[in-house]
């Protein structure tokens, strides 16, 4: 029994290292990608059809606006993987993500290009599904945080 509970904690351990790393490499991507200007483009329907964010859109502008988010994704990002150094910020980045995503998964209510035209509201669109993965980008963020906080307990 104990080599069983052994291998499922050691099983545990490397998943959640893998989950760390896997979700801060995407969150530090994307925030570099939003210099790009197709990404600037490619958000344009999602920042301007959001109450919160349409706001910072019309102060800021379309480019400053995708420079925002792509430094804070940045911040985010190296935050979550600096856990062995510093777990409490690791764990501050991890609640980032967690308003990030919830952020992101608002969209799906106010993007109207994210349903299939015509299908009802459960037939989500290209879109739609994109946006949707941020469900479980989010469960990331919050193990991420909880494992943080746990390791910086027990420093």
């Amino acid at each position: 029994m104990g080599t069983r509970q052994a291998s499922a904690d050691d099983l545990a351990s490397v998943g959640l290292s893998v989950l760390r790393s896997a979700l801060a490499t995407n969150i530090v991507w994307i925030g570099a990608l939003k210099f790009k200007q197709y990404e600037v483009e490619n958000d344009e329907p999602l920042v301007t059809s959001s109450p919160l964010i349409s706001r910072f859109r019309e102060k800021l502008g379309a480019q400053k606006l995708s420079r925002l988010i792509g430094v804070t994704e940045l911040i985010v990002g190296s935050l979550i993987a600096g856990k062995p150094l510093a777990p409490r910020a690791s764990a501050i980045g991890s609640l980032g993500a967690v308003g990030m995503f919830l952020t992101t998964l608002s969209f799906l209510a106010t993007t109207p290009k994210a349903r299939q035209e015509g299908q009802g509201i459960v037939s989500l669109s290209l879109l739609g599904q994109f946006l949707l993965k941020d469900t479980v980008l989010l469960g990331a963020a919050l193990l991420t945080a909880a494992d943080s906080l746990h390791a910086a307990r027990h420093r």
